[in-house]
């Protein structure tokens, strides 16, 4: 089977001119990148602060510690003078004193003027008369040394108190936490609503930048000349607009996002590490390079595995869609089984390469949450000896675990995103490719439209090749006279079709000059040169959609026009006969009504728009006899006045022509009226006898 998607499937590795390219997208939405990145600031602030406000609570309310200082200390340590002094003693809390230089508290261990083991002191004044008496009775029952509004305990003193006891004596750390709580809340909050604004946004804004690259790729895609999209399969040109645009999608609001999510956090989250502490700060970073080590083994790992998922991925996609299509032929020919061997061997390669993904993952993460465990435990470790040392606070420690679990979070995260900016990156050299290729029908349009247009139509030594070097039409001239019926025959492949597709343009001659009414169409404008001049292709197209639909193909035909054309056709014989009438909805492909019935749809449709030149190209090839008479008939009454361009294998359809035109190698071999042709004996007359039998007359 033909891989047709295989060049879909390379997976690309960062380019930095691609990237640009994607980004420039984001110009119209600059307000709305600009509310994200504000979101984003927003989101990654509160989060930080999270751990930082909860270190604040743990070291001040919920496990709080004094050392004393005793007298003769002013004169080595800048004491503020707001400490609690008790018995001459100034007592520090823990926090204050890890972030006093180390100088300064070496001066005063090595002087003697540190106390050794951690105290509470008591703010016996906190609270209303009721507590206040209640911790004074708790401090007196529990041994407390006071002074003044202060008192002093041991923490085993502390301890030992009762439940009322201690909560009447803690009233100024329950004070504490009321007031903090509620910024607690409100920070949370305030992430929860900005990651809200922040995801909204991005998946927004990527939202936004689809519809806008599909409508980019659709409108240039159909204004390309037949030349360029012949050579694309319709598939491909699909999956240009559809999956590959999504991988676009994905990395704005899958990959960008989080990248910048990600990146701002981890920034944060080193910096409030090293300004809590950077003895332990260091202790982190001492752990990072397993980790580096880890991610960039699985990124290459990852992306082979994703590489392989995409190409097998494609390969099934594709055989289903081969044989969906051509089921018909499958159980014609009792394919069935040997299909579904095919089908079973493509499918149990695309587990194995999804089972190859996954194992990557499997391994990656693990390995991410023991280095983030291991670091973990480092810091606690580290954590314990310098608490011991009283250079840093429990609550200290208790943000660096909170701050180390934040920034493992996003490494494995980054990991795993770089598959899909890689996929983007290949979505984005593809879709570009596209939109790059600059193979179009010049519209320049110097010159009007005639009005009216009288619908002669004039080959000057016109030469065409489809593949270079390979001349379809060789210096081919003809004239047809305004309200004239020309014929066109000649064997298959003398360029018969091919003169239908110069004069609406659809590729455009090499050599030579063709004119509508002595203007050269490339000087008209394109759509008024297709509008005037409308073809009944050989192989009929109707959209899904009402059978009214598919005859206006447009607002500009009115509903009488519609109906009038149809009855012109006759095919509203058959419409009338049809559940829904013109408002009947037609399948995809039209398989709901008959091959002549198509066709007699694409006629109406062409005179509803009322050309002044109508090219019908093999019409008739798929119409019975009886329905070819009734075809024949409307047409001799709708092309009165009209240029029509007639182009045929069936000769009997062509007798009434007014000037028959036989091609062959590029050139008019023969010219005249049907038995003027047979007369001749000529190349006219072999094909004619080839079609009937040997006889030259019906």
């Amino acid at each position: 089977m033909a891989d047709y998607f295989e060049s879909d499937v390379v997976t690309k590795d960062y380019d930095p001119r691609i990237m640009r390219r994607i980004l420039s997208y984001l110009k119209p939405y600059k307000s709305s990148v600009l509310l994200t990145l504000i979101a984003l600031a927003l989101a990654t602030a509160g989060e930080l602060l999270v751990p930082v406000l909860v270190r604040r609570i743990v070291d001040e309310a919920l496990v709080p510690s004094w050392y004393a200082v005793e007298p003769g200390a002013e004169g080595l340590v800048r004491l503020s003078g707001d400490e609690p002094r008790v018995g001459g003693a100034a007592y520090v809390a823990a926090r204050a004193l890890a972030e006093l230089p180390r100088s300064e508290r070496a001066r005063l261990e090595s002087e003697g003027l540190l106390g050794e083991e951690p105290c509470y002191v008591a703010d016996l004044d906190a609270g209303g008369p009721d507590r206040r008496a209640a911790a004074a009775a708790a401090a007196q029952a529990a041994g407390a040394r006071r002074e003044g509004r202060w008192a002093v305990l041991s923490q085993a003193e502390l301890r030992g108190l009762g439940p009322e006891q201690a909560r009447a004596l803690r009233a100024r750390d329950s004070a504490y936490i009321a007031r903090n709580a509620p910024i607690l809340l409100a920070a949370l909050a305030a992430v929860l609503a900005a990651s809200f604004l922040h995801i909204f946004l991005s998946s927004l804004i990527g939202q936004r930048i689809m519809k806008d690259m599909r409508m980019e790729l659709f409108r240039h895609a159909s204004t390309r000349s037949l030349a360029y999209l012949s050579r694309q399969p319709v598939g491909r040109l699909v999956t240009r607009m559809t999956s590959d645009v999504e991988t676009i999608n994905q990395f704005f609001t899958d990959v960008l996002s989080a990248f910048l999510k990600d990146a701002a956090v981890m920034a944060g989250v080193l910096a409030v590490l090293v300004a809590l502490d950077w003895r332990l700060a260091l202790v982190v970073a001492l752990t990072l390079p397993p980790v580096l080590v880890a991610t960039s083994v699985s990124r290459t790992r990852a992306r082979d595995a994703f590489r392989r998922q995409r190409q097998w991925l494609s390969r099934v996609n594709s055989y289903i869609s081969e044989r969906i299509s051509g089921i018909a032929v499958v159980q014609l020919f009792a394919r069935e089984e040997a299909s579904r061997r095919e089908f079973e061997a493509h499918d149990r390669e695309l587990l194995r390469a999804n089972l190859g993904e996954m194992y990557v993952f499997a391994v990656f993460r693990p390995i991410v949450d023991f280095l983030a465990t291991l670091t973990t435990a480092a810091v606690v470790y580290a954590g314990a000896q310098l608490i011991g040392a009283r250079l840093v606070s429990l609550g200290t420690l208790v943000a660096f675990v909170n701050l180390v679990r934040m920034f493992y979070s996003p490494v494995t995260d980054i990991s795993e995103k770089y598959t899909i900016l890689q996929s983007a990156m290949a979505g984005g050299e593809r879709v570009f490719r596209l939109l790059d290729a600059d193979e179009a029908i010049p519209d320049e349009g110097r010159r009007a439209m005639p009005s009216p247009l009288r619908g002669k139509i004039e080959f000057d030594r016109v030469r065409f090749a489809y593949k270079e070097g390979e001349w379809i039409l060789k210096d081919l001239s003809f004239a047809v006279e305004p309200g004239e019926m020309v014929a066109i025959v000649g064997y298959t492949g003398a360029g018969k079709t091919t003169i239908a597709n110069l004069i609406t343009r659809l590729w455009d001659a090499q050599e030579g000059r063709i004119e509508v009414d002595g203007i050269p169409i490339a000087e008209l404008p394109l759509a008024g040169l297709r509008r005037a001049i409308q073809p009944v292709p050989q192989d009929v197209f109707l959209f899904s959609g009402t059978i009214e639909d598919n005859i206006r193909l447009g607002p500009e035909v009115s509903e009488e026009r519609m109906r009038l054309a149809a009855a012109a056709v006759h095919a509203d014989e058959f419409i009338g006969r049809i559940e829904g009438g013109y408002r009947a909805l037609l399948s995809e492909g039209a398989t709901n009504i008959s091959q002549g019935q198509r066709q007699l749809l694409s006629f109406a449709r062409v005179l509803a728009h009322d050309p002044a030149v109508v090219i019908l190209d093999e019409a008739t090839a798929s119409i019975d006899t009886e329905t070819e008479r009734m075809v024949q008939r409307g047409l001799e009454g709708l092309l009165a006045g009209r240029t029509s361009v007639v182009i045929a294998h069936r000769l009997s359809t062509i007798r009434h022509a007014d000037r028959i035109l036989v091609l062959s190698q590029g050139r008019v071999a023969e010219e005249g009226r049907h038995e003027e042709l047979l007369e001749r004996r000529g190349l006219y007359w072999n094909l004619y006898r080839l079609q009937f039998g040997g006889k030259t007359e019906e």
